[in-house]
């Protein structure tokens, strides 16, 4: 069962999605996060209304500092928490999707704690 992607999940799809295709129109999200075309449209207004996503006369997608910081800080966490997950023994495919719930209700502040307490003991933070 998937759950509703969260504007962290968003920004993020589009910031990878970004690096790898250069230019990202709304209906490159809907496929890359198999969400509905309509899902997708309201999430954009949301994003474009807080300040963290832009659209271009061709309707291009374009992040923010705001939304490109907000993307790399989600990203980063959830790399570093699934990655520690697998280190620790937890399956890989559960490590991910686990990794994707723990990033949504850890603090930023917890999260920075935990990343400098396993910085030197595994090499997934270096």
């Amino acid at each position: 069962m998937k759950t509703q992607a969260t504007n962290d999940d968003y920004l993020e799809a589009i910031f990878l999605l970004l690096k790898q295709k250069h230019k990202v129109r709304s209906i490159d999200l809907a496929q890359c996060m198999e969400r509905s075309k309509a899902s997708v449209s309201l999430a954009i207004s949301s994003l474009r209304k807080g300040g963290f996503l832009t659209m271009d006369q061709n309707k291009f997608l374009h992040l923010t500092p705001a939304g490109e910081r907000i993307a790399r800080q989600t990203h980063e966490k959830h790399l570093i928490l699934s990655a520690m997950l697998v280190q620790i023994g937890v399956d890989s495919d559960i490590a991910q999707k686990d990794a994707y719930q723990i990033a949504h209700v850890i603090s930023n502040n917890s999260f920075q704690k935990l990343k400098i307490f396993y910085k030197n003991r595994f090499e997934i933070c270096k």
